[in-house]
């Protein structure tokens, strides 16, 4: 990973918190924090909307451990895509990752890529870290299961 030393540190103390997908935050509150998203995003598996949204940002409906940038169908920035084509977060999405990506999706993305012109499409901040746990409380808890 291109991680600063900064993010990469952090990510690598959160991981065995996270790693089995448990959330810290209250998926009942994160629901509530999802109507700031639902103007972009929605949450649809398969024939089963969970929560009605756009289509400005990507189904947010199996997040935990999926690669930023893989949704199919959906037409991604190029910063977010160098996720998938360089093989970076191979891992996935987990609680500190998203958690820190919400709070400032262009500046994640740019000291995440070493990459000081890095751009994001999504300009909303949910810099409420409270907030962005449970949101990730209420993702985790609509969508699969983690597999072991």
């Amino acid at each position: 990973m291109k991680f600063t030393a900064i993010a990469a540190a952090a990510t690598l103390l959160a991981a065995p918190a996270f790693a089995d997908g448990h959330a810290t935050g209250d998926a009942a509150e994160g629901e509530n924090v999802f109507k700031k998203c639902k103007s972009c995003h929605m949450i649809v598996d398969g024939d089963n909307e969970i929560q009605k949204g756009g289509k400005t940002g990507p189904n947010l409906y199996g997040i935990l451990g999926r690669v930023p940038g893989s949704v199919e169908g959906f037409k991604y920035g190029k910063d977010i895509m160098k996720f998938t084509e360089n093989g970076l977060m191979d891992d996935g999405w987990d609680e500190a990752t998203f958690v820190a990506y919400v709070a400032d999706p262009r500046a994640w993305l740019r000291e995440a890529l070493g990459d000081d012109k890095a751009k994001s499409k999504m300009t909303f901040k949910l810099k409420d870290e409270e907030d962005a746990k449970n949101l990730w409380a209420y993702l985790v808890s609509v969508g699969p299961a983690p597999e072991s």
